[in-house]
């Protein structure tokens, strides 16, 4: 029983594999096949290697190990991905929305630039 409730978790582990590879090649634009690469390959990599943690249990807390890793370095590598890309100008699709990163540094941008209109300005 615990062979094929293993066997299952691999299978479904593997499924979305596949779909993180599917939605790497079919999206638009770096931003989105990255986030797509990132969600699904971190599921299916920890379902793969739970179904493996069951299968073979003496390889049990090896594994623990290897998802506590997956689950910490991917999220990481995909914001480093994202943030190089945007600093880069990487285009974005039209499908894919408002750059809320762009407008959030033009902000911090007025907020450190005096304005010259306000008592600390030029004379007129």
């Amino acid at each position: 029983m615990t062979d094929l409730a293993g066997s299952l978790i691999i299978l479904l582990g593997a499924i979305f594999l596949f779909s993180a590879g599917l939605g790497v090649l079919r999206m638009p634009d770096a931003f989105t096949r990255i986030q797509a690469g990132t969600k699904a390959t971190t599921l299916g990599n920890i379902l793969v290697l739970a179904g493996l943690a069951i299968l073979h249990p003496d390889w049990a807390l090896k594994l623990l190990l290897v998802i506590g890793f997956v689950l910490m370095t991917n999220p990481v590598s995909s914001h480093a991905l994202s943030r190089a890309a945007w600093l880069i100008r990487t285009p974005t699709a039209p499908s894919t929305g408002a750059d809320a990163l762009a407008a959030h540094e033009a902000g911090e941008r007025l907020a450190r630039e005096p304005d010259p209109d306000e008592d600390g300005g030029p004379p007129r």
